[in-house]
């Protein structure tokens, strides 16, 4: 049974580019071989502000859209997060849905796809892997970075040059690693 990952469009903003990136993205990681992709797209769970009574630990959620998305996050193995820079932070949807669970976290890997301006969304990504181990998640080294992305989009299509796809091949061989070692600690 191939590895579940899920390929997170972490932008919620009406004129994103999310999307495109990680349309790109998902094509490669449908071709790897080692995981049934999906892309989960962040806007679709409409999270309000973090809402739930209990901490999120107990589970005990008593919305509808957290009980939805408690659902995708525990459903992955791995999580890829396309991932844009906004003030040299995480945008606040991702800060905001990463908040609202905890177990549902533990004990997987994440790789990311940034892009923003010159740093390519690298200070974002730096950022989120903070959060991200305090969820016992594992942040990898690996990764890819679209600088200037904007300037790579035509006709609803990204292109990009070819070291940023075996950037990104690079790293779905790292997460299909860290995501068999793991599975025994997913386990329950």
């Amino acid at each position: 049974m191939p590895l579940k990952l899920h390929t997170v469009i972490c932008s919620t903003r009406p004129a994103r580019i999310g999307p495109v990136v990680a349309s790109w993205f998902q094509e490669i990681a449908a071709a790897h071989g080692k995981f049934d992709a999906t892309l989960v797209d962040l806007k679709d769970f409409d999270l309000p502000v973090f809402d739930e009574p209990e901490h999120p630990r107990l589970q005990h959620y008593v919305h509808e859209h957290t009980k939805r998305w408690s659902a995708s996050v525990s459903a992955a193995d791995a999580f890829v997060f396309v991932t844009p820079e906004y003030n040299f932070g995480p945008p606040p949807a991702l800060l905001n849905a990463l908040n609202y669970l905890y177990l549902e976290w533990n004990y997987k890997p994440a790789g990311f796809v940034s892009y923003g301006g010159a740093s390519g969304g690298m200070r974002a990504v730096q950022a989120e892997k903070l959060t991200l181990t305090t969820l016992k998640v594992v942040p990898l080294t690996e990764a890819v970075a679209i600088p200037m992305a904007w300037n790579s989009l035509a006709d609803g299509k990204l292109t990009v040059p070819e070291a940023q796809a075996k950037a990104a091949t690079g790293m779905l061989d790292e997460l299909a690693r860290w995501a068999e070692a793991l599975k025994p600690l997913r386990a329950k």
